[in-house]
């Protein structure tokens, strides 16, 4: 069977070795020095220059949202635009914490919100937590500079997409943060795990508040220095003073030092799922069952499970049998359209759309797995299954 995660790490016998030696060492495995080094070390690859390491994606999001309303950058009721097609706890921090979403459409040739569906509802906006759908991308740079223009909080949910490159330039790098996955499925894997980026070191002080209950022990010496002084709080009882809303949220030194030994491999991985990614879209161009993606203007692809788009119902009943009878796991495509979803139907507000090409995607799509391990055998066996 060719599942859609095929190791829990990539290189995982040697990474196992290195683990146990690492464990049987190690005198502390709370948050320390090797959850500092990793978030170093992905600032610098990344190219941003900070970033905070947390217990997972979601929390990622969650930490991130909270964390602009302590700053006063988002409020109560703020109204979010977001990607119709996306995983649930994009949306979810956005609802627990009191700000209103509003769903943007994917364009079916990107299956990503474009400029133009962004225009159409720029008005209504007070910022965009945009997807980066499945290591794509539609044109991003004129997205961020239509929210630089119109004062729109601007944020990139990039855990499906840790690699990918439009014009030089890495997703992740668009807006003002941006947040990561390292689940075992994804590109990274420690496990469980996420990360949070951005270049402003206010957002970036609160970030570190918000992962560890609000006090200030993992903030630069001088920042811990000034909030102390403004709050009149001594050494002794720095120890327990909480200064904003927050949750735990902090990641292990077990996480740590498999985010250092997976970010070695950081090239290795995603060259080869790009290559991959080549040749599933080669075999998909040559069958008009389904819906071509355009990624032209894209430098770089990398995902880690390769989207097949049905152009109609009968198509897409005849692929999905075809692949399960064949052993090859399959996913709908994240979590299809989002405003299905029981939980938005138990929450939702009067202001969904009908975003009939992420409904088409819902009904239509599914995705199998596209990680650095596939044999030359498994590749050719998938791209035969996309034929006709």
């Amino acid at each position: 069977m060719i599942k859609l995660v095929k190791s829990t790490f990539y290189k995982e016998k040697e990474t196992k070795k290195k683990l146990i030696n690492f464990i049987k060492k190690s005198a502390i495995l709370s948050m320390n020095s090797e959850c500092r080094k990793f978030e170093d070390a992905f600032a610098e690859k990344q190219g941003r220059r900070h970033a905070v390491f947390v217990s997972s994606g979601s929390s990622a999001n969650l930490v991130l949202i909270q964390s602009l309303l302590n700053l006063n950058w988002l409020r109560k009721n703020y109204v979010i635009g977001v990607s119709a097609l996306t995983w649930p706890t994009n949306i979810m921090p956005l609802i627990q914490l009191g700000l209103k979403v509003l769903f943007l459409d994917c364009e079916m040739k990107t299956i990503n919100v474009s400029p133009d569906i962004f225009k159409r509802k720029i008005k209504n906006l007070d910022g965009l937590f945009l997807t980066n759908v499945l290591g794509f991308s539609d044109h991003i740079e004129t997205i961020a500079s239509l929210c630089k223009k119109n004062d729109i909080i601007f944020l990139e949910d990039n855990c499906e997409s840790l690699g990918s490159k439009v014009n030089g330039k890495l997703l992740g790098n668009f807006g003002l943060a941006a947040t990561f996955s390292f689940f075992v499925g994804h590109h990274l894997s420690t496990i469980e795990g996420g990360m949070i980026v951005t270049d402003n070191s206010e957002l970036y002080h609160m970030l570190l508040k918000v992962r560890a209950h609000g006090w200030d022990r993992d903030l630069p010496k001088e920042e811990m220095y000034n909030i102390r002084l403004v709050h009149n709080i001594n050494n002794f009882f720095s120890r327990y003073t909480f200064y904003d809303l927050a949750y735990n949220a902090r990641p292990t030194e077990i996480s740590g030092f498999l985010g250092n030994n997976q970010l070695r491999y950081w090239d290795e991985i995603v060259n080869k799922r790009f290559n991959n990614f080549k040749k599933f879209h080669d075999a998909q161009r040559k069958n008009d069952d389904f819906i071509l993606l355009d990624m032209n203007h894209m430098d770089l692809v990398s995902n880690f499970a390769m989207p097949v788009i049905c152009k109609n119902k009968d198509c897409f009943e005849k692929y999905q049998k075809r692949f399960e009878k064949n052993n090859v796991e399959i996913r709908p495509i994240i979590a299809g359209n989002i405003m299905e979803q029981p939980f938005y139907l138990k929450y939702k507000d009067k202001n969904g759309i009908n975003c009939k090409n992420t409904r088409l995607i819902h009904e239509n799509g599914f995705y199998f797995g596209n990680n650095p391990e596939l044999t030359t055998k498994e590749i050719k066996f998938l791209c035969n299954l996309l034929k006709k």
